[in-house]
């Protein structure tokens, strides 16, 4: 009872200077993303921020899919895949350049390709829906496979090197000369989904999914359908990858089955755990880890023999990785936990209040409710005294 009173006593007195540190860290940030192609070069812009952006949109449905559903799927990645070669299909290519080049409007070819990989995904999560933990991790890897190797066989949809030089927005315009729009088409992309995903589940679609995640057969005896909160849940994250497939085509101008084989898999899969699963936001966060350690690694790692030279970006990734997994295994959104908690601690604040969860995030947690016409207690105690 003391700690109930302590936390309700520290909610009365207002926000602490940590939680006021949080908000102005992330106003700054948000500044700093709003006039980036401001401050930073061209270069920066096109290939470490838009690039972070995009990929942290496709590392977000992995980890919505984790944190809310209790499934780590490696189909993601070939899902994005679908959209991008949907889309690229029916939209007009210079020069006829792969694919079957129907000549659509390229945001026509967008709500296509969206489309057709929310199909696919709604497919694809009612396959694996029943499946749990490693079976489910299986299972969408044969999925992700099976796309990899359906467009690498299928010259008439995918040509010999891909579907090169895809018309774009005019919205867009040339993502060579002039990053800057796709850069803010990607940060307005992200701010939408990660407002989707936040609303989604705090939604009763939401607190049932988590539900789901946490005792299905619970959930089953309360009369939920839990294949079907499952297979909805895949779905939507479904429609996110695709918007990540969407911003793929158009952040390289072309997609080709090399782009999302098991390599980009697997890089999908390290970006939201280098982030951290826990939250949402670690998706971003780790996605800008990812960019960041590409371009210095590339560009900076001195040449020691043949086991460390520039050209071994997935050594120097794959130590990252370990040493997070070790450290932090709540990724970096963990050691940004941890460092507050210190602050608290150590000024008095919130940070060190045991009724904040850094997993769960304000809001989060909520009892899931129960079905119509069960009563809404789910505790020992509540069953007892129907019985009673």
């Amino acid at each position: 009872m003391s700690a109930v009173a302590n936390a309700a006593a520290a909610k009365r007195s207002g926000p602490d200077a940590v939680t006021i540190g949080g908000w102005a860290l992330l106003a700054v940030v948000g500044v700093v993303l709003l006039i980036a192609p401001a401050i930073f070069d061209s270069y920066w812009v096109s290939q470490i921020l838009t690039q972070a952006l995009w990929l942290g949109i496709a590392a977000v449905s992995l980890t919505f899919l984790n944190r809310y559903g209790g499934m780590v799927s490696l189909a993601q990645v070939a899902i994005y895949g679908v959209a991008g070669f949907a889309m690229a299909n029916v939209v007009h290519t210079l020069n006829s350049e792969g694919g079957l080049n129907l000549g659509w409007t390229p945001w026509l070819g967008v709500a296509f390709g969206i489309g057709v990989a929310v199909l696919v995904g709604l497919l694809f999560g009612a396959i694996a829906s029943r499946s749990y933990g490693i079976y489910f991790l299986m299972i969408t890897l044969a999925l992700s496979l099976f796309v990899f190797y359906f467009f690498g066989q299928v010259t008439q949809l995918s040509g010999f090197g891909g579907v090169r030089s895809v018309s774009r927005p005019g919205l867009v315009g040339d993502t060579i000369t002039h990053p800057t729009p796709l850069y803010y088409v990607c940060l307005g992309c992200s701010v939408a989904v990660y407002a989707l995903l936040r609303y989604v589940v705090r939604t009763p679609f939401g607190v049932a999914l988590q539900g789901v995640r946490d005792d299905p057969e619970r959930m089953r005896s309360l009369g939920y359908n839990v294949p079907l909160h499952r297979t909805l849940a895949f779905t939507l994250g479904a429609f996110v990858a695709a918007i990540a497939g969407i911003l793929s085509v158009w952040f390289d101008t072309q997609i080709s089955p090399g782009s999302i084989d098991i390599t980009q898999t697997i890089a999908v899969l390290i970006i939201a755990v280098i982030g951290g699963l826990s939250r949402l936001e670690g998706a971003w966060l780790g996605a800008i880890a990812y960019a960041v350690i590409n371009y210095y690694a590339r560009q900076h790692t001195p040449t020691l023999g043949l086991w460390l030279n520039p050209g071994r970006f997935a050594t120097i990734i794959g130590i990252v990785f370990l040493l997070i997994v070790l450290l932090s295994p709540d990724g970096l959104i963990g050691i940004g936990g941890k460092i507050r908690r210190a602050i608290g601690r150590r000024y008095g604040g919130g940070g060190a209040r045991p009724a904040e969860s850094e997993e769960a995030g304000a809001g989060e947690q909520a009892e899931v409710p129960a079905a119509a016409g069960t009563p809404a207690s789910g505790t020992r105690g509540g069953l007892n005294q129907r019985r009673a």
